[in-house]
């Protein structure tokens, strides 16, 4: 599982800063900047990014551990039927649009049942 507060606390270190250059720097109170690394608050996508532009790293490695980022799983390939791809227009575009925002909010727990489930449901058919 992903320590943030330790990880900025660390990019924090090896830049250098102290909690006091990055209030200075963004604004976030060091008090703040204090709790964020001792994981006892939860940093919001904004605030993620403040540090990321005081640190002047790429938002990834915020995240990564590593110089470049993760490479993407290779995906299967979308079928298509006459070279339209489902999803592509109409109404089956708005049903994806749909799912993709409904899946981005799940757990990826959940997705992993959820795509179990279909699987099972598939082979009985």
């Amino acid at each position: 599982m992903l320590n943030i507060g330790h990880r900025l606390r660390l990019l924090r270190e090896q830049k250098g800063l102290t909690q006091g250059d990055i209030e200075e720097k963004c604004g976030m109170l060091r008090t703040y900047v204090s709790r964020v690394e001792n994981n006892e608050l939860t940093p919001t996508l904004e605030t993620v990014e403040k540090f990321a532009r005081v640190f002047k790293v790429p938002m990834y490695q915020l995240f990564y551990d590593g110089e470049e980022p993760p490479k993407l799983p290779s995906l299967p390939k979308r079928k298509s039927v006459d070279g339209i791809l489902w999803g592509d227009f109409g109404k089956d575009a708005r049903m994806l649009k749909k799912f993709c925002h409904l899946f981005s909010q799940m757990k990826k727990r959940d997705i992993g049942l959820l795509l179990r489930m279909a699987q099972d449901m598939s082979k009985q058919n």
